[in-house]
């Protein structure tokens, strides 16, 4: 059975925290963190009220209940590598940078136009977090994925943190962008000449290339860093 502490160590390793970085936020030592990670010592509620700006979910640690609105099952991965990163909250908190979420761009599939964006809601992540992951927070967008196309990479259903400050696809990775009025969410390759080759994870989507001659068609809106969604 699981107990506070396997929580709290649970919630750390989720932000990629290691217990010198949380213990810091909380203005403890290391050998205390380790003390409530194996439930040696109980944390106080200064402690937890500390740790909650970083993105504990204080909730989940006390009670085993996640408080986040993805609910339980749900995860956030980096894309390139799938390493486990911090899931993000939809409680506000003064020390946490807010994301907006947005309901537009569909499209991992064929491609859709869009004739608005719609805010669905708000994560508010932890600055560190973002610190750790490279991204400004005036610079990231929550994108919601529509279709099948990205399989096994991103789900339909699916929500992505866009990095608009990087749109350098000389480094081959997953983007968000612009062909011919549709936004659409591919992996992205250089050709020799100044072609693009976008390519669908799912094996039954054909890819697609771009000819130099129509990459003035093309633009590219930021690298997709972090996929959330549910673990299957």
């Amino acid at each position: 059975m699981d107990s506070i502490g396997m929580r709290l160590r649970e919630e750390r390793a989720r932000l990629g925290l290691s217990q010198t970085e949380l213990g810091d936020i909380a203005s403890i030592t290391k050998n205390t963190q380790m003390l409530y990670e194996s439930d040696k010592r109980s944390p106080k509620a200064d402690y937890l009220s500390s740790v909650a700006s970083a993105g504990v979910d204080v909730r989940y640690v006390i009670e085993g209940i996640r408080s986040d609105s993805f609910g339980d099952g749900a995860a956030a991965h980096r894309i390139a590598d799938g390493a486990l990163v911090g899931l993000g909250s939809s409680t506000p908190n003064a020390e946490a940078v807010a994301v907006k979420m947005y309901d537009v761009e569909g499209a991992a599939g064929d491609g859709r136009s869009l004739e608005d964006e719609r805010v669905e809601g708000v994560l508010h992540f932890p600055m560190a977090q973002l610190n750790a992951l490279g991204l400004s927070p005036e610079r990231i967008a929550g994108i919601k994925v529509r279709g099948d196309s990205m399989e096994e990479t991103l789900a339909d259903g699916d929500w992505v943190l866009v990095n608009q400050a990087d749109t350098d696809y000389r480094r081959e990775g997953v983007f968000l962008l612009l062909v011919s009025g549709e936004r659409r969410i591919k992996r992205v390759q250089r050709l020799a000449g100044g072609a693009l080759y976008l390519i669908s994870d799912n094996e039954h989507y054909e890819p697609e290339m771009i000819p130099p001659e129509q990459m003035r068609e093309v633009k590219i809106l930021g690298r997709c860093e972090v996929r959330i969604g549910r673990i299957a």
